[in-house]
This record gives structure tokens, C-alpha cells and sequence, in this order.
């Protein structure tokens, strides 16, 4: 590789699972596809779980756990919104009603997240990335960056300048000319609410403006843009998905803060976006088995891809 330019792809054998173009055959690609709502429920109770424990360490615990906590609430919007993403492409159950429920109500709304906003433009860039609709463009044009360009937007996001630029940008969409904008603005202020009016009652109102929003404003933030990039950052357009989004090993650590939910497998899912995530794993071993995947464009671990991420090319 030089800079983020792939300069030569290994060629993908065609398998019994996979096509001489990456995608699946159609019997592999029908088992991919079947949603595990059981399991994915499971899931999302127990995201629920563990953030009433979190908050609870919070509140019980002595005050030099709070900025432990304060990072783990920060991770806590990445798993929200982590499974936010599959109820977007509507993945999560297969029920559709429920699938939209659980992930506006339980999983959006909470995050102040408009879902079907989201998956309007989320659609746009899964068409076509780094094409003239991609939404997510600013996050991951025009790298490889400065080290000193890489701190700052970092610093920006950790000091909550970039999250309280987005909130305002959020709180105006309550006099958007769109209604379903406006509607959904009061949703989510709906939500927020009762998360506040919940803080209230335990007698500890702090917990929302400080535990909740302020993670959402700063972690978060570092959390998304850290990912971000990991998935697309100083790519380009082209037909061939090794060449507009990156593949990067996966270890406990970063699955843990920063890729949730198998969000990490990222090549894959944009191989074949209507892959659940817990088929994903079963998707990206039938890609290397083919070839289309392997080591030699495929970076050892995030560490390494912030690093050329922010080693400007000769």
C-alpha cells in the first residue's frame, strides 16, 4: 500500500460461497441472511442491562470511578448505535414492526438519533460511496492528514466542540420545513425527557446532563470519528468495495470500545449490506477462503491504520 491507495487486489477465486466478484452465492447469501431476532433481543436487553450498571457504579461507587464511567457511557452510545445501524438496514428482527420500534424507541432515540433520517442517507452511501450523495464525506475525506491535522479534530471532539456544533444542528431540525423531521425532533425530545425525569426521580438528576449528554458530546464523538475513518478514510470511489472501504483485524480491545457488535467487519457488510451482524464473521471467513480478503491490504489492527491515517503521503 502507499498512503491509502491499494495498488494491486488478489484476485477472488470463485467458491461453493462466493462469486468470482466477492458476492455471495445465492444459497450462501439466503443462510446469511436469516436474522436472529431471538438472540438480537437478547442483545438489546442486555445492552440495557449494562448500562443501568454502569450508571449504578456511577452513583454507588466512589467519585474516582466517574471518569471510568464517563468513558464507558461514551462506549454505551457506540453500542446503541451500533445496533441502531442493523435496525436501520432492518436487520435486527424480522419483523419489521418491531425491528422499527426497537430501534427508534430502545436504541435511536435514546442515542438523539432520527432513525429514518438515518437509514435515508445511511441507503445513499451504501449506493454509491464517495459518490455525489455520500452523507458521511466530511468524516473521512482527504486523508492521510498532518499528525497535528489528526489532534486537533480529536481534540475538537473530546473537548465536546464538535458535539455541541451537531447538537445545534440537531436542535434546529425542531423548525425544519420537513414534518417528519419536526415530528421526529419531539420523539426524541420525548425520550430524552423521560431519561431526565428517570435521573430526577432516583434523586440524582446530575447523572443526565453530566453521565448521559456530556459522553454523547465528547467520548462519543472521539469513539465515531476513531471508527470512521477506520472504514473509509482516504479511499475513493470505485466499483470494487476493497478499494472504498478499508479491512482491519479485529481484536478484544477495539471490539469492546470502539467496533461493537461486529460493526468492524466492515468490508463485508459492504460486500453484502443486508448481512446481519452476527452472520458477519461467516461472511468475512468465506471471503478470505476465496482470497478476496487478505493480509496484504488488510491492517493489523486500528493502532495501525490512525497511524498511516495520519502520515501524510510523500
Amino acid at each position: 500500500m502507499s498512503g491509502m491507495v491499494i495498488t494491486t487486489l488478489p484476485a477472488c477465486r470463485e467458491t461453493a460461497l462466493i462469486r468470482p466478484d466477492g458476492r455471495p452465492q445465492p444459497a450462501f447469501r439466503e443462510q446469511l441472511r436469516r436474522i436472529p431476532s431471538w438472540l438480537n433481543a437478547w442483545s438489546v436487553l442486555f445492552l440495557y442491562v449494562q448500562t443501568g450498571l454502569v450508571l449504578w457504579a456511577t452513583v454507588a461507587l466512589a467519585p474516582w470511578v466517574w471518569p471510568i464511567t464517563f468513558v464507558l457511557l461514551g462506549r454505551t452510545f457506540a453500542q446503541y448505535l451500533s445496533l441502531m445501524h442493523d435496525a436501520a438496514h432492518r436487520l435486527l428482527f424480522r419483523n419489521k414492526r418491531v425491528n422499527d420500534f426497537v430501534g427508534r424507541w430502545l436504541l435511536g432515540y435514546p442515542s438523539l438519533t432520527n432513525v429514518d433520517g438515518y437509514r435515508r442517507v445511511h441507503a445513499a452511501h451504501h449506493r454509491e460511496e464517495f459518490g455525489p450523495d455520500e452523507p458521511d464525506l466530511a468524516l473521512y475525506v482527504g486523508y492521510p492528514i498532518t499528525p497535528a491535522s489528526f489532534r486537533r479534530k480529536l481534540w475538537r471532539d473530546a473537548t465536546g466542540r464538535t458535539g455541541s456544533k451537531l447538537m445545534l444542528q440537531f436542535l434546529s431540525s425542531a423548525r425544519s420545513p420537513d414534518q417528519r423531521s419536526r415530528h421526529t425532533f419531539w420523539k426524541i425530545m420525548l425520550v430524552q425527557a423521560v431519561l431526565l425525569g428517570a435521573a430526577i426521580i432516583s434523586g440524582h438528576w446530575w447523572l443526565y446532563p453530566f453521565f448521559w449528554l456530556g459522553p454523547y458530546l465528547t467520548v462519543w464523538r472521539v469513539i465515531n470519528r476513531l471508527r470512521s475513518i477506520a472504514e473509509h478514510g482516504g479511499m475513493h470511489a470505485s466499483p470494487d468495495r476493497r478499494r472504498t472501504t478499508h479491512a482491519v483485524a479485529q481484536h478484544p480491545l477495539a471490539r469492546f470500545m470502539v467496533v461493537p457488535y461486529r460493526i468492524g467487519l466492515h468490508l463485508p457488510h459492504h460486500v453484502d449490506s443486508g448481512v446481519p451482524f452476527r452472520n458477519l464473521p461467516q461472511l468475512d471467513a468465506a471471503l478470505r477462503q476465496a482470497g478476496y480478503l487478505d493480509d496484504s491490504f488488510e491492517y493489523p489492527s486500528y493502532p495501525a491504520i490512525w497511524k498511516a491515517l495520519r502520515t501524510p503521503t510523500a
